[in-house]
């Protein structure tokens, strides 16, 4: 499998994984993750942060947008102007692509859903996480010969982090 996304419900630890993943093998990667916004303890929003230290607002209650997921404005800007570019940079100059995450709120942006295409199709592992929703290009993505998909709970994390480390043993140090 060239392609790996987890998948799995909110606050699971799919990005945590991942950056775990990347840690444990060193891994030649570039892109994205997100991370909660959080004042209070309340959940404000998502911010993106790149592997190059990068960062932008994915969401936020604050933020006036035409595109809305439940509370949050979703800002495609930031999108498009820090986490494409990342995804962008890691094609031309990376082993391994991260995108946390394909989800409803990155596809409002379809210069990113495009991006996230050329990834897959590339010669370039990716490694990233998908929304469990159904719509024709999540299920598109994950009807893929050279896509695994891996649900995450809380009984099978570190198994799962042991298959992927198996999947990219090749990377190991």
């Amino acid at each position: 499998m060239k392609n790996i996304l987890l998948t799995g419900r909110p606050g699971i630890g799919k990005t945590s994984i991942l950056k775990e993943i990347i840690d444990i093998l060193k891994l030649d990667a570039g892109g994205f993750y997100t991370k909660e916004i959080r004042e209070g303890g309340i959940r404000k929003g998502f911010e993106i942060i790149t592997l190059n230290g990068k960062r932008g607002i994915l969401a936020h209650v604050d933020c006036k947008s035409p595109y809305r997921v439940s509370k949050y404005g979703v800002n495609t800007k930031d999108l498009e102007n820090i986490a494409t570019p990342a995804i962008e940079e890691a094609l031309r100059n990376k082993e391994c692509i991260i995108i946390d995450e394909i989800g409803r709120m990155e596809l409002y942006s379809p210069k990113f859903c495009s991006l996230v295409r050329k990834a897959l199709d590339s010669e370039k592992k990716v490694l990233g996480t998908i929304q469990a929703r159904h719509n024709e290009f999540l299920d598109s993505i994950r009807e893929r010969g050279d896509t695994k998909i891996m649900e995450v709970t809380f009984e099978n994390r570190k198994r799962i982090i042991e298959e992927i480390k198996e999947i990219l043993r090749w990377r190991e140090p």
